[in-house]
């Protein structure tokens, strides 16, 4: 698979949220869109990413921003995730793993040097015409809001 690069069209993707309802990245044309993989719902490092969003969301929304989370946990998980730490925004579940697939961000990590395959961490910043203008790959997961609005 190609990897995505800033400047390339956006995968386009429909995928079920947290309450079951359907997005689709092109109900977002005209906005940007701060498109983040990660892990698991509720484990340390995805819950200080979350809360970071969350805690910064009013001032990314004044910026222009929609946010949409997605892993591959399912609509049930993320329903409890977002309930329990109060998250304002979309969490996809792609529990087929394609829009992951998609967008490049499934392969080999490495945790203390034990090798596994997994979702890396990682987050698109897509322009108003659905283009890639950024792309996060280092995320710090408690100042992650900084990271996209500087």
């Amino acid at each position: 698979m190609e990897t995505l690069k800033v400047g390339d069209k956006a995968p386009s993707f429909s995928i079920k949220n947290q309450n079951g309802k359907t997005i689709n990245l092109a109900d977002f044309k005209g906005k940007k869109v701060v498109l983040y993989f990660y892990p698991e719902d509720d484990t340390p490092g995805c819950t200080k990413e979350a809360c970071n969003l969350r805690d910064n969301y009013a001032d990314m929304r004044a910026k222009g921003y929609e946010i949409i989370g997605i892993s591959a946990n399912d609509e049930k998980s993320h329903s409890k995730f977002a309930e329990k730490y109060s998250l304002p925004f979309d969490l996809g579940a792609d529990t087929d793993m394609s829009v992951i697939n998609a967008y490049g961000v499934y392969g080999e990590k490495n945790l203390y040097g034990r090798k596994y395959m997994g979702i890396k961490r990682t987050t698109f910043i897509i322009d108003e015409k659905g283009e890639i203008e950024r792309i996060i790959a280092k995320v710090q997961t408690d100042k992650h809001a900084d990271q996209i609005l500087k």
